[in-house]
């Protein structure tokens, strides 16, 4: 293998990676979005359960931080 081979190996390598981060941010994002337009889309009948809905989001949310930070 040349010396470019190796540089257009590692070029097409980064550029998948990068691809595949993105494609995994656009992923979490949507998700997060989705679970913030329901409560959006919420007619709550106080403050009292707009929070708890905000606290459930926020609870998911340090749920799966904390699966990550494991793996």
């Amino acid at each position: 293998m040349t010396m470019d081979d190796r540089t257009a190996f590692m070029k097409e390598v980064q550029t998948r990676f990068e691809k595949k981060v993105k494609e995994n941010e656009i992923s979490v994002l949507e998700h997060w979005k989705e679970q913030l337009d329901k409560i959006l889309a919420m007619k709550p009948d106080g403050i009292a359960s707009l929070q708890l809905q905000i606290k459930k989001t926020s609870e998911m949310m340090g749920n799966r931080i904390k699966i990550l930070k494991k793996a």
